[in-house]
């Protein structure tokens, strides 16, 4: 049975090269500049996930030119039961 978890996306830093194009198309706006003041290997500041509110929709995925960058994670389909009809799954 697979554990429940929110919709989340992952950017991985040291591929990120902060175009924006992932804001851009974010409807829920959950994705930000990283305000670490930090700076990746390729001399970016990456953006960053804000920690709730994703859809799972996967715009962002598609919008990066940057393979690799964006991992959306979504619901597993006994979570979509769960969500769907107010069944625990079994």
């Amino acid at each position: 049975m697979a554990e429940y978890t929110q919709p989340r996306v992952e950017i991985v830093p040291n591929l990120c090269k902060a175009c924006q194009r992932c804001v851009d198309v974010c409807k829920p706006g959950v994705i930000e500049t990283n305000l670490e003041n930090a700076f990746n290997e390729l001399g970016y500041q990456w953006l960053v996930y804000k920690g709730e509110g994703c859809t799972g929709c996967g715009a962002c995925f598609y919008a990066c030119p940057e393979p690799g960058a964006i991992i959306v994670f979504k619901r597993t389909k006994a979570e979509e039961d769960v969500a769907g009809n107010g069944k625990a799954p079994k």
